[in-house]
Formats: structure tokens, sequence, C-alpha cells
């Protein structure tokens, strides 16, 4: 048994002084106050934390790990290992990797190799084609997968989904949640012709919230929303990045929402303002957006509007980010760091520490149906995080990254938490490393 005392918990949005005990990989015991001296004495491991944060694990419900196919910029085994060294317990991968997962054999893939390589809880989108909705309806396990990743702007592997028949079928068949990357495909294109014709090959980065505007992503949204409205889909709107688009959302429990929606990290802490700083290394799509987008996407954590908070974490080699705008990829490095970019907000007044639990613990496990996950509940898998606060605050540097890409775009960045430990099914994975990795394959309970 391990125990954890003289640590703030945070349970059922609540904050109080207590201790937690695990046995194997349950949470045995929450408790508020002091343990007795027993249970000092019958625990194999006892951890005074000294006052530090005792948080349930992140859920990362949006993270793109390259492998299969792109293992060059990073794999399951590193990406993996940098979660936890944030925080992040458990994960869903998305399906743009090479071959893409739009199919039940490359779906037993890659569970294949997260059995093998992932410290973290793991689990994995399935992609919609043109061409693979009858599987989809039919033969996908949506108790082993959270759901359908619809790409409706620009995508890779052939997972553009933009002929309105096959739309409308997937959101009226698929018996699971769909989930969206939601930009407007000609209205890119547009942008794109638009910005070439003025600068040709040397568009700067600054275009980019240009290309991929506000319209474009309003419009998709506003389009998916209405037909999800009209059939009855479980919709997910994933990366929000406008504040239009908070028009779409309603606040309020996640009991019984059609209509859900999620903020990345990155567009919660970057905003146009960045670019000239950081130029591709903030390149993302959707793409971050002005000062009132980034402003109005922090008021709608704390007003609920947003219902989860992810990272849509993507590496890339620093080297190809160094390319000029046309050539560098869209993605960033997210997810070792993005509890503390979080608690960060959390200290500066946009929101309370019990919303950053709720956010990115609580909601992704009721969101997805992960049963006895992401709270501190006696039962609930023991996936822990042990958070100090750092008062002098810290500077984050690239050389803290333990992601394969070896960068990150909070490179200079002064955070005031750390995470100390992490454990995942009642195993320390963080900053000790098992000899064997305790993950578990994650399992849903579709609404």
């Amino acid at each position: 048994m391990i125990l954890i005392y003289h640590a703030r918990l945070v349970t059922d949005r609540k904050v109080c002084t207590g201790y937690v005990v695990t046995h194997h990989d349950k949470i045995q015991e929450v408790a508020a106050g002091n343990p007795d001296g027993h249970l000092l004495e019958v625990c194999d491991t006892c951890v005074d934390a000294n006052g530090a944060w005792l948080l349930p694990g992140v859920i990362d419900t949006h993270v793109h790990f390259r492998e299969p196919g792109l293992t060059h910029k990073a794999t399951i085994a590193s990406e993996s290992r940098a979660a936890v060294a944030g925080g992040v317990t458990s994960y869903v991968d998305m399906p743009n990797v090479v071959p893409p997962t739009v199919s039940l054999e490359a779906l037993e893939d890659k569970w294949a190799r997260a059995e093998r390589g992932s410290m973290a809880n793991y689990a994995f989108w399935i992609g919609a084609t043109a061409s693979n909705v009858d599987m989809l309806v039919h033969d996908v396990d949506y108790s082993r997968v959270p759901g359908v990743k619809v790409f409706l702007g620009s995508s890779t592997g052939g997972m553009l989904v933009d002929d309105a028949r096959v739309l409308r079928r997937i959101f009226d068949e698929v018996p699971a949640l769909v989930a969206v990357h939601s930009e407007d495909e000609a209205m890119i294109r547009q942008g794109m012709e638009r910005a070439r014709s003025q600068y040709g090959d040397d568009v700067p980065v600054t275009c980019h919230p240009m290309i991929r505007s506000e319209r474009a992503c309003y419009e998709s949204s506003r389009r998916a929303v209405e037909l999800a409205r009209q059939l009855g889909t479980r919709l997910h709107v994933l990366h929000v990045t406008t504040a239009r688009e908070l028009e779409l959302f309603a606040a309020g429990d996640l009991a019984g929402k059609r209509i859900t929606a999620e903020a990345c990290v990155g567009h919660l802490w970057f905003s146009d303002k960045d670019y000239d700083r950081l130029g591709n290394r903030i390149k993302v799509n959707p793409a971050v957006k002005t000062v009132a987008d980034r402003d109005a996407l922090r008021h709608a954590v704390a007003a609920g509007l947003i219902d989860v908070v992810s990272t849509d974490h993507a590496p890339h080699t620093i080297d190809e980010k160094c390319q000029k705008y046309l050539k560098s990829p869209s993605g960033m490095p997210l997810a070792q760091f993005s509890l503390v970019t979080m608690m960060e907000l959390a200290r500066q007044g946009w929101f309370c520490i019990e919303q950053v639990v709720d956010k990115m613990c609580q909601a992704p496990a009721q969101l997805f149906g992960i049963k006895g996950r992401g709270r501190l509940c006696k039962g609930y898998q023991a996936d822990l995080v042990l958070v100090g606060d750092v008062p002098q605050g810290y500077v984050l540097t690239d050389d803290d990254v333990l992601s394969d890409c070896g960068w990150t775009p909070l490179n200079g960045a002064v955070m005031h938490h750390r995470v100390v430990r992490t454990w995942v099914n009642g195993v320390e994975v963080y900053p000790d490393t098992p000899t064997r990795s305790p993950a578990q394959a994650l399992r849903f309970e579709q609404q």
C-alpha cells in the first residue's frame, strides 16, 4: 500500500488538506486531515507531500504521438514518457499517422504498440474517410474506441470528409461520439491564394490566422452543430479557437449534453501577438488567433462553455519547424507542460484550481464515459499526480523537454508549479521509471 499525506486534495471540486491510500491499482481511501499512526505503520510506502497538490491524473483526449510511420518525430514510448512527467496518466491518440488509423487492422496495430511501449493509459480514435462509413457504423467496438474523428478541414492520409452525403451519414448512423476538426476547406484555400498572391513563396507565419480565419472556423462549426442538432448526433467540437464559435455552445453540466466543446492549452496560452517572437513554433491548425479570442476562451473555461481542455500535442522536429511557413508543418508539443500551464493560468486568476481539475481530469472521464478514472475517489484507479508550488518561479526551457522533438513553444515561460511525482494504476512512473509499464487500455461507455 502507498500512503500520500499532508497533501492538498481536489475532490469533487473542493479543496482540502488530507491523504490518499492506494492498494495495488486502486484508491483505497481518501480523507481530510492527518492519517493515524496505524496507517503509517502498515503502508509499504509513505510519501509526505509537504503541502503539495495531489490531483487525479490528467486525461488528455487529443494527442498525436506519431506512431506508426512518423517515428522520426516521436513515438508512443517517448511521448507517453513526456506525458507522465507532466501529470498526464491517460491519453487518446489521433488517427493521422502512416498508415492512418481508419481500419480495424490499424487499430489493432496501435493497441499492440501501446501495450509494448506506453507509460500511460491509452486509447485511439478511429478516423473517418469517404469510403469507410460502413465499417464505422457496423464493425467498430466503441467500448474500446471513444468515437470517430472527422476532419472537416485539411488533413493527411485521405481523411478530409467534405462530401455532404457522407458527412450526414456519419452524423446520423455512427453509434458513438463524433469529434470534428472544424475548418472550412474552401475558405482556407481562398485565404492561401490571397496570401500567395501577395507574398509568393515567402508567406509570413503572421498570415496563418488570416488563412485559417475566424470565419473558416465559425462557419464550419456552425454547420456541424446545426447538423448534429437536426440528427441528434453526439458531437464534440475539437480545439475551438474563436470567441464567435462560443456562441454555438451552452454552459451547464455534462449530463445529457449532446454537443460539447474542447479548448487546447496552446490556444489558451498564446495569441497572434506571439507570432513575431515564436514564428512557426506556434503554427498549429486551427490557428492561434487574437488576444480577444484567447481571452474569450479563458473566460469560457470558467463559465462552462468549454467542457474539456486537452493539448493537441503534435511534435515535429525543430528542423521541420524552421522551414519557411509554407513548408513548416503545423503542431506543437505541449503534453509535458499542460497541467502546470493551466495551473499558471489559474494562478493569474482566469479560473480556479478546481476548474483545472474538472476540465482536465473529471470532465474528460465523464464526457467520454471513462469509468473509474479522473477523480480522487475510493475504488477509482490510482492515477495520481503530485504537484509542488514554486513561489519564486522557474523558467521552462527546451532542456526540460522529454519528447523526442526536443523543444517546446513554452521555452522561456515562467511557471510557479512543478510536477513532482506521477503514479499510473498505483505504480510510480515519474520520476522513477518502472521496469514494466502499469498502463492499461482505456474503456468507454457511450452516451
